[in-house]
């Protein structure tokens, strides 16, 4: 099937522009038509770049999970319900998606197969619980559990993002005046210095030379950074070895390590106990975690654990036996499968670890603030000390 970029107006006269999968012009014309278009002009565009151009927002998933979620528990079919969600949408990707969403399942798709052909708009555990949900007859209630964690995801990207904003902006302002000071203001004042002292102590000769070569190779001091970033990011994409070091590092770091762990096992305790809650099997569960957990170390844990499992090992013992998840995930483990209530034993460490994520963050942005202003005060003292003390001297000697 290929994918066609067209123009076409609406039953308002309204000119709409979008993409849309098709087999053939006359196949385009008829899909449009069921979406109330009169096609006028189209052309064939690359797959990827569809893909990448239907991407949506978290926050419309929730508008999509909860729309629906409440139009099916009153009574509405699938198909009104998504016609109503498609004539509704205000993104045109978005209507387009659940334009082909409607289309497949009018063809005889179920809606989970429909939306597996959108891989960039729907994870795999998005359609892994929407087909738990249509083969136990819950649909209106896994959809309801897929609300609730779209919006504690996007509460946490929130947090995240507010956090890592201000010392990004910080960092780039301190870069900014220590890159300024070297370049233009040590070398005015080493020249009057020099004037002043002919031997400046050893401290200020390295901060002049120092300036000296930033000023002389400043492009070096913009590009290396720039291209060795860009370096890293394209092997962490393409090489398997550097970013399983990546991850394995980011876990390590002082302060960010342990956030990093603590988000990561909030995500797979929400995620696992949603799955397990649906009807979704253990190995199943921890399968489709593998990919959900955004780490490769963590991934790598998880596939040993579904290993032993599968061989016969007791979940707790499985996990325990890895040698990566903290006492609290074990014990909590050990309780649920003891008792038959591992999804709540799972939702307790989701809970657990999401409050800590929340106070440590809060601990952060109260921290940063004057930790940053104290750097860049140190480090303009030190310069400023460094070029001023020997000409003070100087001048301290011509007094006398």
């Amino acid at each position: 099937m290929a994918s066609f970029a067209y123009r076409a107006i609406d039953q308002e006269g309204m000119m709409q522009r979008g993409n849309v999968d098709a087999m053939n012009a006359v196949d385009l014309e008829l899909r449009l038509r069921r979406l109330g278009l009169e096609l006028i002009t189209f052309e064939s565009i690359n797959k990827s770049s569809m893909l990448r151009a239907k991407r949506i927002s978290r926050k419309e998933l929730v508008t999509f999970c909860f729309h629906l979620d409440q139009l099916m528990r009153a009574g509405v079919s699938i198909i009104d319900a998504l016609t109503d969600l498609r004539d509704s949408a205000e993104n045109p990707a978005f209507r387009q998606i659940v334009g082909s969403l409607l289309e497949d399942i009018e063809g005889g798709l179920t809606l989970s197969s429909a939306m597996n052909n959108h891989p960039s708009a729907f994870d795999r555990v998005f359609v892994a619980l929407i087909s738990t949900g249509e083969q136990t007859g819950q649909l209106p209630e896994v959809l309801t559990k897929l609300t609730e964690n779209l919006k504690w995801q996007d509460e946490l990207s929130a947090q995240v993002t507010k956090a890592m904003t201000y010392p990004l902006f910080a960092g780039t302002v301190i870069i900014g005046v220590v890159f300024a000071l070297m370049i233009f203001l040590v070398p005015q004042l080493a020249i009057t210095m020099k004037a002043l002292t002919p031997n400046p102590p050893p401290q200020t000769m390295a901060l002049i030379a120092v300036s000296a070569w930033m000023k002389n190779y400043w492009y070096l001091v913009i590009g290396v950074p720039i291209i060795s970033g860009v370096t890293l990011f394209i092997l962490a994409k393409t090489n398997e070895e550097v970013r399983y070091r990546i991850d394995a590092l980011m876990l390590k770091l002082p302060i960010v390590g342990p956030l990093t762990t603590k988000i990561i096992l909030a995500r797979f305790s929400t995620y696992f106990a949603l799955m397990y809650q649906s009807g979704i099997g253990v190995l199943d569960c921890i399968r489709i975690s593998e990919k959900i957990v955004g780490n490769r170390v963590i991934e790598a844990g998880l596939q040993r654990v579904g290993r032993e499992i599968n061989d016969g090992t007791g979940i707790t013992q499985a996990f325990q036996n890895v040698r990566m998840f903290p006492p609290l995930v074990i014990r909590m483990l050990k309780v649920g499968e003891s008792s038959g209530g591992l999804d709540t034993a799972l939702l307790n460490v989701s809970y657990f670890y999401n409050r800590d994520v929340k106070e440590m963050m809060g601990r952060l942005q109260e921290m940063i603030q004057p930790i940053l202003t104290v750097v860049l005060g140190g480090i303009l003292i030190l310069i400023l000390v460094t070029v001023f003390s020997p000409m003070y001297d100087v001048i301290s000697k011509v007094k006398t």
